[in-house]
């Protein structure tokens, strides 16, 4: 079918569920029904800067028992932008013709790169600059890039949420308590929202909507009054303080990362209230395990598209979800904007309607 084509591959930024799931698509396409070579670039484009470049030959026979496998065989990482990349002296190098060097030394015709918005600028920057013929594939559990519906990874990350807040019920009730459970959303409250009303909680917080604490207060007094002895609360990590304020931790290597939010919250509640509150903060549980069905689909058809983009010299666009179809859309579209929840969204209306109190 066509010319011999000989592609690369990687994964870039936080992992999530799902991303074997495409890797197993691309290879069983791309070997299978084009005949093609696949390599998976290691470590993302890290990987594209060593010499040789790291990389693994993929065949159908190694990547058949990805589908259900979490994270990436190919390894991935968040820090280190190749155009200010940092180096062992504290300066800083621009070193993305390194990459693009190593895409052309292995001689590939194209990169699938598989990342969220802020890995696909990366990627399409070094693309536009290289000479390299890229094509995306949306990821993210926080599920805000841009122009697709769904990334691979939210639908594991809200059904593990979900799973939390149904397993909170039963001790919150047992002890009277307000549970809160804090989840990712680095600048969105899609899981938040969506694990909230699959989950029943009582309280979302997201950082779409502003709140004040009386208000949630309000909502667990009033439940109180009813005989309901218990209130859950689901709240993202990017959910500021009442006053505005981002909650952050300084981790290794000096970055500051969100999180803190929910214990915020229980001491707020706990002194404007006689509620007993307890604080369970999911991490990156989201990020791991085996992925849902709904990610399967998704990650098998994002990759089956991506092969066949190549295959018609389709380039800088990213595969989406659009209208329970897929579509391609330019890179720098879906980039463009991230997709935050819009406070008009349908789910939203849904959860006001069922008298969830979203602090405002």
């Amino acid at each position: 079918m066509g010319e011999h084509k000989r592609i690369g591959i990687l994964t870039s930024g936080g992992d999530c569920a799902g991303l074997n799931a495409v890797i197993r698509a691309v290879v069983h396409h791309a070997v299978g029904n084009y005949n093609w070579d696949v390599l998976g670039i290691r470590n993302a484009t890290l990987g594209l800067m060593q010499r040789p470049p790291q990389v693994m030959h993929l065949t159908p026979e190694n990547t058949d028992g990805l589908l259900t496998m979490g994270g990436t065989i190919l390894g991935t990482t968040n820090r280190g932008n190749p155009f200010a990349f940092p180096m062992p002296d504290g300066t800083e190098r621009d070193r993305s013709n390194e990459i693009a060097r190593g895409y052309h030394q292995l001689k590939l015709d194209a990169l699938i790169g598989i990342g969220g918005d802020g890995s696909l600028a990366i990627l399409r920057r070094l693309a536009q600059e290289g000479g390299i013929n890229l094509i995306g594939i949306p990821k993210t559990i926080d599920n805000d890039v841009g122009a697709t519906e769904c990334s691979i990874g939210f639908d594991t990350a809200v059904n593990i949420a979900t799973e939390a807040l149904d397993r909170l019920h039963f001790t919150a009730a047992s002890h009277s308590r307000v549970m809160i459970l804090e989840v990712m959303g680095r600048d969105a409250g899609h899981i938040a929202l969506n694990a909230g009303i699959a989950g029943g909680a009582h309280v979302i917080l997201i950082p779409e909507i502003s709140y004040k604490i009386a208000n949630v207060c309000r909502k667990i007094r009033q439940r109180q009054d009813r005989g309901q002895n218990f209130s859950i609360v689901i709240v993202s990590e990017a959910v500021c303080t009442e006053s505005g304020e981002l909650v952050t931790k300084m981790e290794q290597f000096g970055e500051s990362r969100l999180g803190g939010v929910g214990q915020y919250l229980a001491e707020q509640i706990s002194h404007h209230s006689d509620a007993e509150t307890r604080v369970t903060v999911l991490g990156h549980i989201q990020r791991g395990g085996i992925s849902s069905p709904l990610d399967r689909l998704l990650a098998s058809s994002f990759g089956v598209a991506a092969v066949d983009a190549i295959s018609e010299g389709r380039y800088d666009r990213m595969v989406a979800w659009q209208n329970r179809q897929i579509v391609e859309v330019p890179i720098a579209e879906a980039i463009a904007n991230y997709r935050a929840v819009n406070p008009q969204d349908t789910l939203v209306k849904t959860a006001r309607g069922l008298g969830i109190c979203l602090g405002d």
